[in-house]
């Protein structure tokens, strides 16, 4: 597959699997590259070696979207207003730190 882009590439061929599960299950078409290239390591430059994420550059700014949100634990939960009280919460909280109530 000519004229894709690298969009992620790490040591921990396990990680790169999950991050091209992860792409596919998107629907974002994938190629692997390196994956056997390990055993390389001190003959061949490091960064050469590393097993490696690759898609068309027309997927390139959401797939490292999606990898971003899942290597940062994105899609963090909205802030919420509580109903007992009216205090305004970060999304992380699920009950009021002032008056207990839960979120809704």
């Amino acid at each position: 597959m000519g004229g894709y882009v690298r969009v992620f590439a790490h040591s921990n061929a396990l990680l790169v699997s999950h991050v091209r599960n992860l792409l596919a299950a998107a629907g974002i078409p994938v190629e692997l590259r390196n994956m056997v290239l390990g055993g390389g390591a001190g003959e061949l430059p490091l960064g050469e070696c590393e097993p490696e994420v690759w898609v068309a550059p027309h997927n390139r700014e959401r797939a490292e979207a999606l990898i971003h949100e899942a290597m940062t634990g994105g899609s963090e939960a909205p802030g919420w207003t509580c109903s007992g009280c009216g205090e305004a919460l970060e999304g992380v909280f699920e009950a009021c730190w002032r008056c207990g109530a839960t979120r809704d």
